[in-house]
């Protein structure tokens, strides 16, 4: 590890100017130690990883906002805090929002017998088959394969945000065809 960085005035004023060198000194410096602190507030260590990466690419991307007086580490820590807060927010809304959708479908799906269900089940299916072609595939990397918004995001190059849209369409257009058809 280079020594030319060891005072964080001239990393900062190296980090600034877009000096590569300066932005691997600071992960090599302090992207473990940002990690195990992320996991300790995600207890997730992918998504720890997540978050700190997010934080480093911000870093890299606004450098030219950095002041040279702020203390690096302090600022490193602080935001991977800020991040996992930001993540933990929209986990909880996509949450409380899928919920609500789910429980719309079951009250369309209360009280149906076994071929009343296997029926359901296909159209299910078919519905699914007719969304359209972004929001199915944002649908099933969801809800078929398990991927987070997070990891689709980044599988799909679209924005958290296109992601979650994409998932509400498909929950609102397969509630309201689910309901129509009973």
């Amino acid at each position: 590890m280079s020594n030319k960085f060891l005072n964080h005035k001239k990393l900062l004023k190296n980090l600034k100017k877009g000096n590569r060198a300066a932005f691997n000194y600071l992960i090599k410096t302090y992207y473990p130690s940002l990690c195990d602190y992320a996991t300790n507030l995600a207890r997730d260590d992918f998504k720890s990883e997540d978050i700190v990466q997010n934080v480093l690419v911000r870093v890299w991307r606004q450098r030219d906002k950095l002041s040279v007086d702020i203390s690096i580490k302090n600022y490193l820590y602080k935001s991977v805090y800020n991040e996992f807060i930001d993540q933990y927010r929209k986990e909880i809304a996509i949450t409380v929002l899928e919920k609500k959708y789910i429980e719309g479908l079951d009250i369309a799906f209360e009280n149906e017998d076994e071929a009343s269900l296997d029926r359901l089940i296909t159209q299910m299916k078919l519905e699914i088959d007719n969304l359209p072609e972004k929001c199915k595939d944002t649908f099933l990397l969801h809800k078929k394969e398990g991927l987070t918004y997070i990891e689709i995001s980044e599988y799909k190059n679209i924005s958290i945000k296109t992601v979650e849209k994409h998932i509400c369409k498909a929950f609102s257009i397969l509630r309201t065809k689910l309901i129509r058809s009973n």
